[in-house]
């Protein structure tokens, strides 16, 4: 039984190893946040990210993610705080939200390794498809939530409190 560590917990999943990782997070861990969209790694609704990667969870099966670490969408952040999710709506780069998570995690992946793209990189990271066409206002919400990270980053922590 493959054994992964699924949003922060381990998890078995008493499945065929072959099982693509896109059907056992839906079907078996209820995690419906990845989307099928093609099945074929074309679209990149399915993306999640293992070990740190964005990742196409239709091509990867359960036995290659055997041991390793996957964050899906409801485990970016539970409470739809991450920076990428906050500026994905606040530059109104959603629309009918289908390919939403992917795009975010995709995003997420690019940001984890440079918060500060231009654009031909966020065009380069992002494969997504989305036909209602947020791919200017995506741009712009990548921007904007790289820029909210450095922020985040550029803040001092405060001072530990002392008691006399």
């Amino acid at each position: 039984m493959p054994s992964l560590t699924v949003n922060q917990r381990p998890v078995e999943f008493r499945m065929d190893p072959q099982t693509p990782l896109l059907w056992a997070l839906r079907d078996a861990a209820n995690l419906t946040g990845t989307k099928y969209g093609c099945g074929v790694g074309d679209c990149g609704a399915c993306m999640v990210l293992v070990d740190g990667e964005a990742t196409k969870a239709c091509l990867i099966s359960l036995a290659e993610a055997e041991g390793r670490v996957v964050t899906t969408i409801e485990g970016l952040s539970r409470d739809r705080s991450h920076p990428v999710q906050q500026a994905l709506v606040a530059e109104q780069a959603i629309q009918c939200g289908f390919c939403t998570p992917g795009i975010a995690i995709a995003a997420a992946a690019l940001l984890a390794h440079n918060a500060d793209p231009g654009e031909a990189e966020i065009k380069a990271a992002i494969p997504n498809l989305c036909r209602c066409g947020v791919y200017p206002r995506l741009v712009r919400a990548i921007q904007r939530a790289g820029r909210a990270m450095r922020q985040a980053d550029a803040i001092p922590a405060a001072p530990a409190q002392t008691t006399p």
